[in-house]
């Protein structure tokens, strides 16, 4: 009240009762607004909101849905996954009503809501726009995880009773189904809804490509169990004693082997070494 204050507007009090009337159900808590008649959006405005987000057309589609709360609950997952917009036929469908309004728990307010008269004529003009239509079924041979939900997606969800309808199952480009190991064969249609949307939305997010093997970390070599060798000692240093070379004989025809001394021989016979001349240097005056 101290907020509707702050903001202007008329706080009127009543009776439970007349509460509970202008309400429409008994769920109000106590408190009601009283607002403009709200404004449906369509097709275009779904796929414009996409654009303007730069990211491709997400989009749910209630296949004749009959409990309200059901909707409110998806209508809630998909304002939590990033929908664009919601499609639902004006008629066999379970209206927007203050009971499903309270179970999006505000979400509604966020959504573009799409009622359309021929789902799946709407259904076909999305396909021609370039956008795939994944219906949920628990007989498809394809799970969520197994199915390609990224790029410009409309995911339909059947009614809780009958499932997709005859039509509409003809639109859909692929069918998908949740696993499941229980006793229990089915899921409540909102809870349904809401994991096949947060499976797109999860796929929709992993848009990098896998890493390479060699972009791969290698996992660190197990350590050796075996206990390292004790290290070797060095070895010994050992010197080889030098002895004196005994004279080696030789006959008088033989020719010496010894160097010859280049002090003892003529200037033009003494050997040349490499790199000088042998020519004496003059002595500058």
């Amino acid at each position: 009240m101290l907020h509707a204050t702050n903001l202007r507007i008329p706080i009127v009090e009543v009776e439970g009762g007349s509460l509970t009337a202008l309400a429409g159900f008994d769920g109000h808590q106590g408190i009601a607004l009283v607002v403009e008649p709200r404004e449906f959006a369509t097709p275009d405005d779904i796929l414009a909101r996409a654009s303007e987000r730069g990211e491709p057309p997400f989009i749910l589609v209630l296949d004749s849905l009959e409990d309200p709360h059901n909707v409110g609950s998806l209508l809630r997952s998909a304002e939590g996954a990033g929908v664009h917009g919601v499609l639902f036929p004006t008629h066999r469908q379970a209206p927007l009503s203050p009971s499903a309004v309270k179970a999006s728990a505000g979400a509604v307010e966020h959504l573009l809501m799409s009622p359309v008269d021929d789902l799946p004529a709407a259904l076909s003009d999305l396909h021609a726009r370039g956008i795939r239509i994944a219906g949920s079924d628990g007989e498809a041979p394809l799970t969520a995880r197994q199915t390609d939900l990224r790029g410009p997606i409309a995911i339909v969800v059947g009614s809780e009773g009958q499932g997709l309808g005859p039509a509409v199952r003809r639109r859909c480009d692929v069918f998908m189904r949740i696993p499941m190991k229980g006793a229990v064969g089915s899921l409540n249609a909102a809870v349904a809804g809401s994991i096949l949307l947060f499976e797109a939305l999860a796929q929709r997010d992993e848009g990098t490509p896998t890493p390479t093997p060699s972009a791969v970390p290698e996992s660190p070599e197990p350590p050796d169990p075996r206990p390292e060798p004790a290290p070797r000692p060095a070895p010994a240093k050992t010197t080889r004693r030098k002895t004196k070379a005994a004279p080696r004989e030789t006959s008088p025809e033989a020719p010496s082997e010894a160097p010859l001394d280049a002090e003892l021989l003529p200037a033009d016979a003494a050997p040349k070494r490499k790199g000088r001349s042998s020519r004496p240097k003059a002595k500058a005056d």
